[in-house]
């Protein structure tokens, strides 16, 4: 019995728990498909070495691995305290301004000297990832004294909000311009856009991205208030979003966030884009070995909604059970691919305009395979294109992409429902290529004999952008 691979990817975060070639092998193998490289930490030459190791890991056993380069963004936090950290209960006076050097229990400085042009009177900021609020009494040119509301702990280079967004700070600073050139160095399959407002933000990364040579697909982490409003055109875009749970949550407020996380997922599947899911997914296997039958409701209600992957921060990249939290991830993606597919499957089709011969053929194949109960769908593709297309529909039916282009491939690790596959050509006569095909899945135990399977391909063979044929065949049969 051949056992139908998991749809939903899983990114994972590498750092000082997981970038050991005897970690990320196990890693690879416990189901990790995108490792994501976070430019918020280490240096050009620490993420370099990690993505040399990722790749070489990933060749030893046998398996394709895409990488996320993801820029941090402009960090809008507050300075440093004398003592590192402060208490204030509420009711307490605070300020935030611009000249302080060392805070103390009344002031502490500002990282980004424009907040004090972005709030007003009556404002509520919040510190710390939203754990700590605080409104906004009075603004001078270079002060913001406030009035405690919910008070606790505060410590050196917090985060700082407006509540309902509004900050003026650009999506891109000049790191994440030296940073993009980084990740182009190393070829990142996939680049992560911190903060974006709008569409400009993300055109002028992918500039920045094909200037300096890379060919990334842009991924635009919604993060901020403004860009709920402009998700459309964000999407339209990019190659994809990050449902960023965290710091949207600090903007939008917790409660907003799973319908739109719903929203984001179910948009962005009608786009024909990409969508990963993140933040806190299973953040108490930081330091438990098993995770709460929350998180695996949280991760299950994510593959539900349609995310092609969801994604793991802390977890794997310092805490103590990297490994058991893939596991555990996977398990409950598994479980929650099995899902019944049928249901407005056809309904699905109906708001769909494709005019491309290539799109027409992928929705055909699918269409096909969903109604004749194939096994697979087999994509033979360049550039990954049909195979996306193939994917934004859920069918529950595997998608095996077959490719001789390395890059293609690891740009598709990041699809739902699509596991790409080497396949280098022998020849080019279109039964010598079905018959390779055929051959290929059953040696893979991809396919049993008797299986149909549906296959999009392109006569020339082997041209990019030429899917114009579409076969059903049944393995062992004379076609």
């Amino acid at each position: 019995m051949i056992t139908i691979p998991r749809a939903t990817k899983i990114v994972a975060t590498l750092g000082p728990a997981s970038n050991s070639p005897e970690v990320l092998a196990r890693l690879f193998k416990a189901g990790v498909n995108v490792v994501r490289v976070n430019f918020s930490h280490g240096t050009a030459e620490q993420h370099t070495e990690t993505v040399r190791l990722v790749r070489e890991v990933a060749v030893g056993i046998g398996t394709d691995v895409g990488v996320l380069a993801d820029l941090q963004g402009p960090k809008i936090r507050i300075g440093k305290f004398a003592d590192g950290k402060i208490n204030l209960n509420p009711g307490d006076p605070f300020a935030f301004d611009i000249h302080t050097e060392l805070g103390d229990q009344s002031v502490v400085g500002l990282d980004y000297k424009e907040l004090v042009n972005d709030v007003h009177p009556g404002d509520t900021l919040l510190l710390n990832d939203g754990r700590m609020t605080m409104r906004v009494l009075r603004v001078s040119d270079s002060r913001i004294e406030c009035e405690t509301i919910l008070g606790g702990v505060l410590s050196d280079r917090k985060g700082i909000n407006r509540q309902g967004g509004g900050l003026s700070a650009p999506a891109l600073t000049a790191k994440d311009m030296d940073d993009i050139k980084t990740a182009v160095s190393f070829q990142a399959d996939f680049m992560a856009v911190s903060f974006p407002r709008n569409a400009a933000d993300m055109y002028m990364a992918r500039e920045l991205n094909r200037a300096a040579g890379g060919k990334a697909l842009m991924i635009a982490k919604i993060e901020r208030y403004e860009a709920i409003g402009n998700l459309e055109e964000i999407l339209k875009s990019s190659d994809g979003i990050m449902v960023a749970r965290g710091d949207l949550a600090v903007e939008v407020g917790d409660a907003a966030v799973p319908a739109l996380q719903k929203r984001m997922i179910r948009m962005a599947k009608n786009l024909n884009k990409i969508a990963i899911t993140a933040t806190q997914m299973m953040e108490s296997m930081i330091e438990s070995p098993v995770p709460t039958r929350a998180e695996i409701s949280d991760v299950a209600n994510a593959v539900l909604d349609g995310t092609d992957a969801v994604m793991l921060s802390a977890e794997t990249a310092a805490g103590k059970y990297p490994v058991e939290t893939v596991k555990a991830m996977a398990e409950a993606c598994a479980e929650a691919d099995k899902a019944d597919h049928a249901m407005g499957f056809d309904t699905a089709f109906l708001d769909r305009t494709f005019t491309r011969i290539d799109q027409s053929i992928a929705m055909a194949a699918l269409f096909a395979a969903h109604h004749m109960r194939a096994s697979a769908i087999v994509s033979l593709t360049q550039s990954g294109s049909t195979a996306l297309w193939i994917t934004r529909i859920d069918s529950g039916i595997p998608v095996y992409a077959l490719t001789p282009e390395e890059s293609s491939r690891r740009r598709m690790t990041l699809f739902r429902e699509c596991h790409p596959v080497a396949m280098q050509y022998r020849s080019y006569d279109m039964p010598a290529v079905l018959a390779d095909v055929e051959r290929l899945m059953l040696e893979n135990g991809l396919v049993k004999r008797g299986d149909l399977v549906v296959i999009t391909v392109g006569e020339p063979v082997g041209k990019s952008g030429g899917t114009n044929n579409l076969k059903i065949i049944r393995i062992g049969s004379p076609h």
